[in-house]
């Protein structure tokens, strides 16, 4: 972290600052800190956090998960993106307990990211973790690096879909899967 403080404190002079005025002083520091925050999925292993929160259970019935909070960073400009995700699976005798979800969400969007990498990254690995039947993960986030600069879209959302096993390949069960998105929540 010593390294990216020192970093900072370049771009900051290279930008036309002061890094020594009293607003900036312990900017490099702060950043470095931030940096190393939301960046910490490269630091998180996804066995290690649904470590045996996975149990048996003899359903074969649609499981979803909505809006679970995302905030990543772009990988081309490092700036967040931040929207929601949904998980939907059907299991084969193998349920995740269900903050493990939203924690393995996280695991994986807490690195340089691009949406769509993510997406695919969260449905594989529910996939192939409980060897689910069918997964489906859509995320719909709103991009800092579209919002703020480049095109200064403040309005715009990027929606990506990941459909594997019977998700994929049963068109009932994606609608079901996309219809039941669509209800109001509790």
């Amino acid at each position: 972290m010593e390294h990216i403080s020192d970093c900072v404190r370049a771009m900051l002079l290279a930008c036309g600052e002061d890094p020594e005025r009293e607003g900036l002083r312990d900017t490099p520091q702060r950043v470095a800190n931030s940096l190393e925050f939301l960046t910490r999925g490269y630091r998180s292993d996804p066995d290690e956090i649904v470590g045996d929160a996975i149990f048996h259970e003899e359903s074969n019935h649609m499981i979803i998960v909505r809006d679970i909070e995302v905030y990543s960073m772009c990988e081309h400009h490092m700036l967040p993106f931040f929207g929601r995700c949904q998980i939907g699976y059907i299991p084969r005798g193998r349920v995740f307990g269900v903050s493990k979800l939203a924690r393995l969400v996280d695991c994986f969007a807490r690195r340089l990211q691009v949406q769509e990498r993510l997406t695919n990254q969260i449905a594989r690995y529910i996939k192939d973790k409980i060897n689910a039947e069918g997964v489906g993960v859509v995320l719909e986030c709103r991009h800092l690096c579209m919002m703020m600069r480049g095109v200064e879209k403040q309005g715009s959302s990027m929606v990506t879909s990941a459909v594997l096993g019977s998700f994929h390949d049963s068109e009932a069960t994606r609608n079901e899967f996309l219809q039941l998105l669509q209800r109001p929540g509790v």
